[in-house]
């Protein structure tokens, strides 16, 4: 058995990981994988002589990877990072933010929350497939991944083209106070979610505590509440369908990727 690192220089973010954990996961060689979004990292643990086959593999997702060490382990089974109990609460907890942003999103006619509450969804379906992915389900997982990246694009498209009917007519400005309440919420969500998977994951969740704030999540949440704010001020709906659009935009991207792959 060994263990390699590999270092993915753009993977910062739930979607790059599903993509990683995709490719790899259909590899037979492949026993257990430890995710570190912060470092930008993947940890492989896989049969001996393949390392050189991983690197290919995730080379061919342009994603800018590189090997960083690999050396000979005697298990890794005590090495598993992701605890199903501890991705269920992740999956809850986005799930339940996804339900409560769409919810207000409609009633404060904000397409900043809409779209905050997909990218809710995606990182979702991400602990999802990471609790198959546990359970070693390989197809399942790669059927998981088909229907949320056709979900999600589809989701994505009606957003834009919500976005450009309110751009050209004379809606009302979303209601910003609610903007902002729910996405502050929708951060303190983010926060707890991701320190149960940086404390499962390394063990020193105080080590990694900035990994909160580079977090492609929490920078959404931090745009919704500035665009609620700017409504606010100038009594415009423009900065929340600029927010909206740059979500969309995002979950567009991921959903195709992982179609990509999951095809």
């Amino acid at each position: 058995m060994e263990r390699s690192i590999y270092r993915v220089a753009q993977m910062d973010c739930a979607a790059e990981e599903a993509l990683v954990r995709t490719k790899l996961e259909a590899m037979a060689a492949v026993r257990t994988l430890d995710f570190d979004l912060e470092g930008r990292r993947v940890v492989v643990y896989h049969d001996d002589g393949v390392a050189g086959a991983i690197g290919r593999a995730i080379g061919d997702l342009r994603l800018g990877s590189s090997l960083l060490d690999s050396e000979e382990v005697e298990d890794a089974g005590a090495a598993r990072p992701a605890q199903s109990g501890v991705l269920r609460k992740a999956l809850a907890i986005n799930a339940l933010f996804f339900l409560l942003e769409a919810a207000f999103g409609i009633l404060a006619r904000s397409l900043g929350l809409l779209a905050d509450s997909l990218d809710m969804l995606a990182d979702a379906v991400v602990y999802a497939l990471s609790l198959v992915a546990v359970r070693g389900a390989i197809i399942g997982k790669k059927r998981i991944a088909r229907w949320s990246g056709y979900g999600q694009l589809t989701l994505a498209a009606l957003g834009f083209v919500e976005v450009l009917r309110r751009a050209s007519g004379s809606d009302a400005p979303p209601d910003d106070v609610t903007m902002i309440i729910v996405a502050a919420l929708a951060l303190g969500a983010n926060a707890v979610t991701l320190s149960l998977l940086s404390r499962a994951r390394s063990g020193e969740a105080h080590m990694r505590a900035s990994v909160i704030f580079t977090s492609n999540d929490v920078i959404i949440n931090l745009g919704v509440i500035v665009a609620g704010v700017l409504v606010g001020v100038t009594g415009s709906g423009v900065p929340d369908l600029v927010i909206g659009a740059v979500v969309f935009a995002v979950v567009a991207r991921g959903a195709l990727r992982i179609l990509a792959l999951a095809s």
